[in-house]
């Protein structure tokens, strides 16, 4: 059991039968040296031979393991010293010793792999006879068999590297993923895997730099791509998005990515793996994607009517009061979902949701560029437009027959700092001077609510004689449809 241990380990290293190695040799010529002797080896034992990865001052590559001094050496686990070998009783009739290379003194040191197994030795020898090595010249010689340990573990794990690699890269090639790196100073990008399938053929040019990459993208998507692999390059963070390519043999191919600085390596090289997600994206726009959608969809929504009618409870006067609030605010709830619904149930178009609003309080006017907005922001900005519509209504400028509104926003351009969305509800016309109210309304924590909790941003009111002025500033977020 031990012996089969021990020739397994001496496998691993995949040093028998090697060419010759400069550090090697190296190493058996310094101890030659070091110890003024003719021969040195670096002999390494199978089941039959000892074998000589380095052999200085001899021509001989092997000999049989049952002549071998080197046996001894691996069975017993310790040094062995000989200083004449013509008397001792164990190699005195022993070929290597009545023949070529005429051994007297012979001195070596176990040869000890990783977990502890003898794989041979680091010896010297002597065709004369030569005093016993001092306690202090067995240490020095051991120092050198670890120092060829240690070469031969670095080897050991170059090789087992380079296997993982390769192994690695044949799994990529069946898994159809590809990875790359990618040097942000340089633009550089390099590739492996299932370049081909996800790519093109001709990946190794069109794809050597990042403007390549780029071109390869669809037209529709390089703008956005562009500002999440511009912000991970400038915040040194993580780097996922999907987007469509034009595969030069295949057609439009959805893909995503993930990626991460190699912070080990160099923090400027991002590395990561791309995945063609084409078959996910057609199953997502079918039923799996509907069914989650309108899952969240109703579960948001049953959430936000049961607050509503929660906190409408404690602010209205009377039923008929408390009846109207609801239906009021339910019916904002409904234009968010009209418009979700007239798209594709994740964002909603400012446009759309402005029509919805202009249909219900026809003397409101807008303007601004169309923005897409996820569903809690639409949600939160029905309910705002809701609650501003219904008290001009009642209270303010529509109250009267000349009265109107005029919504207008705004939106940074992207690139700019501290970008922001602005957006003011002028009302005019009013009949009477419109004064604000004597004590604050659940509309009006509404409206904060859905503006400083939801949306993150800030609400202005003022009351002018001709009627109410509202100014909102939010974090520009949204992107043009």
């Amino acid at each position: 059991m031990r012996e089969r241990r021990r020739l397994e380990t001496l496998r691993e290293y995949r040093l028998l039968d090697t060419s010759p190695e400069p550090a090697f040799d190296r190493v058996t010529k310094l101890v030659a040296d070091l110890f003024d002797a003719p021969i040195a080896l670096i002999s390494l034992v199978d089941e039959c031979r000892q074998w000589f990865k380095s052999a200085h001052g001899l021509d001989v590559a092997e000999t049989h393991r049952d002549i071998s001094f080197c046996k001894y050496v691996v069975d017993d686990e310790t040094p062995l010293l000989i200083t004449d070998a013509s008397i001792d009783p164990r190699f005195r009739d022993n070929p290597l010793v009545t023949g070529e290379p005429y051994i007297r003194f012979y001195a070596g040191v176990p040869l000890r792999a990783y977990n502890g197994e003898i794989l041979g030795t680091l010896c010297l020898i002597d065709r004369k006879t030569r005093p016993v090595l001092s306690f202090r010249e067995v240490e020095r010689l051991q120092d050198f068999a670890a120092l060829v340990m240690a070469e031969a573990d670095l080897r050991r794990t170059v090789t087992e590297r380079d296997e993982v690699k390769r192994t690695l890269e044949r799994a990529l090639d069946f898994s159809g993923i590809a990875t790359w790196r990618y040097d942000a100073r340089t633009g550089a990008i390099q590739w492996h895997g299932a370049v081909t399938e996800l790519w093109g053929a001709d990946y190794e040019t069109a794809l050597a730099h990042i403007d390549g990459f780029f071109e390869r993208l669809h037209p529709d998507d390089r703008d956005a791509v562009r500002g999440v692999l511009g912000e991970s390059v400038a915040q040194g963070a993580h780097y996922a998005t999907e987007y469509r390519i034009q595969h030069p043999e295949r057609g439009v191919r959805w893909i995503a990515v993930h990626a991460d600085w190699d912070v080990q390596a160099d923090d400027a090289i991002l590395t990561g793996v791309s995945i063609d997600i084409t078959e996910q994206k057609s199953r997502q726009e079918n039923a799996n994607l509907l069914m989650r959608e309108l899952h969240h969809r109703m579960r948001n929504l049953f959430a936000t009517v049961g607050a509503i009618i929660s906190l409408t409870r404690h602010a209205a006067r009377d039923v008929d009061d408390y009846v109207e609030r609801i239906s009021s605010r339910l019916d904002a709830l409904n234009r968010a979902q009209n418009v979700l619904l007239g798209a594709n149930f994740m964002t909603g178009s400012m446009h759309a949701l402005l029509r919805e609003v202009e249909a219900s309080f026809p003397r409101i006017r807008w303007s601004g560029p169309d923005l897409l907005l996820p569903e809690n922001a639409l949600v939160a900005m029905a309910l705002l437009f809701n609650e501003l519509a219904t008290n001009a209504a009642k209270h303010g400028a529509l109250s009267g027959q000349r009265g109107e509104v005029e919504v207008r926003w705004t939106q940074d351009d992207e690139g700019a700092a501290d970008r922001r969305f602005r957006l003011t509800w002028a009302e005019s016309g009013a009949d009477r001077e419109i004064a604000p109210p004597e004590q604050t309304s659940f509309g009006t924590l509404l409206m904060e609510r859905s503006v400083k909790n939801n949306l993150g941003g800030t609400i202005a009111r003022r009351w002018e004689p001709d009627g109410l002025i509202v100014d909102i500033t939010l974090p520009a977020r949204w992107r043009e449809a």
